[in-house]
């Protein structure tokens, strides 16, 4: 009954998760893999996802653009100085993101310019004729940084004449913050991800030391290298959309889901769908 309790309120809380939908049935299966002394931890550990819907996600996007455009209005940055960027491939979560907030706050309507950030000329080309205003990035969540920097380094290439830098974000981790401050670029969130949120992070003090040791354990033995996701950093942030490579195995699961099923497993993850 215990275990029927703990799939139910997985189900409901996570439903929308679109890689695989969470069902009782799917947080059942995640369930049964582990062992019975582990399993308590291991829904401790559920307990501290920090889940960001899709309704979630639009309302802290929305309200952060808000807050973003009035600030930018009073100093002077109308909507049509203001250029959005898409910094990761079609299909991915920060063209997601942005098409959100264009359909949702107008933008294109309000004179402002959407672009691609890996479209040199377009970038060239428009801040060339603006030749000045704001650049704004947008992504749902952003771990170390280091992808966005990446991206960002190619775009800056091609701009001409000044222009403050920009993210909005629903989360960032604490790590990502420090970056982009370093980098001059002013970020708008809803939730900043501290390494104390994080149970399995050398930092925190959330679980006892046994059954955090174990749990660690747990995820090395699903992903040899990465149990505790990308560069260690064990985050607890999963978005409706995709969860983010740096949450731990246990809850992610194994490439193709074998031998380990994962809960929140990235579309990558997926077992590959053979056409009938």
């Amino acid at each position: 009954m215990w275990r029927f309790i703990q799939s139910l309120k997985a189900a409901l809380r996570f439903h929308d998760y679109h890689p695989q939908p969470v069902s009782v049935g799917s947080a059942t299966r995640w369930m049964k893999q582990l062992e019975k002394k582990d399993l308590k931890l291991a829904c401790k550990l559920l307990d501290k996802v920090i889940y960001l819907s899709e309704a979630e996600t639009k309302k802290i996007l929305l309200h952060q653009n808000s807050v973003l455009m009035s600030n930018l209005r009073r100093a002077g940055l109308p909507s049509k100085k203001l250029i959005y960027v898409q910094t990761d491939d079609a299909g991915s979560s920060s063209p997601m993101m942005l098409g959100m907030l264009r359909n949702a706050a107008g933008l294109e309507q309000l004179g402002c310019t959407l672009l691609d950030g890996r479209d040199a000329l377009g970038v060239n080309e428009a801040t060339k004729r603006l030749e000045e205003g704001a650049i704004i990035y947008i992504d749902d969540f952003v771990g170390s940084g280091t992808q966005f920097n990446k991206a960002r380094t190619f775009l800056m290439q091609s701009v001409v004449g000044s222009f403050a830098e920009f993210l909005l974000v629903p989360s960032i981790c604490e790590e990502g913050l420090t970056k982009l401050t370093d980098l001059g670029v002013t970020v708008y969130t809803g939730h900043i991800h501290a390494k104390a949120e994080r149970p399995l992070h050398e930092s925190s003090h959330i679980m006892a030391g046994e059954g955090r040791d174990r749990l660690i354990e747990i995820c090395k033995t699903i992903r040899a290298k990465g149990g505790l996701g990308f560069e260690n950093m064990a985050t607890m942030v999963v978005l409706y959309r995709n969860a983010p490579n740096s949450i731990p195995a246990i809850l992610r699961g194994s490439d193709k889901q074998e031998p380990f099923y994962g809960i929140f497993p990235r579309f990558k993850d997926l077992p590959v769908q053979r056409p009938k």
